[in-house]
């Protein structure tokens, strides 16, 4: 049994994740999606992968994003762990903000230390507070899960 079998099973799962992949990639990557289903789909996939694959794939979805959006996100990010008293290595280094600007890698790596000190951290970051209400919240939470997702799908899409 494969990674994705064990995290979806299969059959309608499969044709409800390729569907979710394909509604990322089409237009800006959070319409189409809502902010339950992000937040669904990220439990279920996202926070199951090992860290080297989380990685690549929160770095795929941050390079969908703009210099400008990925500033606007660093800074949410921040603001959303300060609120809540998260500490995450990186995320309050000076220049954070202009850092991820210029490099999807440096949100990336963010995000990759919040899930290995909890799988889930990025998820209750977002999904609080009104956060998810953030566009980019949700292309965030979305984008990391597509692009698993699509990983995982391989051929099969």
């Amino acid at each position: 049994m494969d990674m994705l079998q064990n995290i979806i099973g299969g059959g309608k799962q499969h044709e409800e994740l390729n569907d979710f992949v394909n509604r990322y990639q089409t237009g800006q990557p959070w319409e189409g999606i809502s902010d339950q289903e992000a937040t669904d789909r990220y439990g279920q996939i996202a926070t199951q992968l090992p860290p080297q694959q989380y990685r690549e794939s929160a770095e795929q979805a941050f390079a969908r994003l703009s210099p400008d959006q990925r500033a606007q996100f660093a800074q949410l990010l921040q603001s959303q762990a300060q609120q809540h008293s998260f500490n995450v290595p990186g995320l309050n280094q000076a220049g954070f903000g202009q850092q991820a600007q210029q490099d999807p890698s440096v949100l990336a790596g963010v995000a990759t230390q919040m899930h290995e000190q909890q799988p889930n951290m990025l998820q209750q970051l977002l999904g609080s507070g009104g956060a998810l209400s953030n566009p980019l919240a949700k292309a965030a939470l979305a984008g990391i899960t597509a692009m698993a997702a699509q990983k995982l799908l391989g051929g099969r899409r």
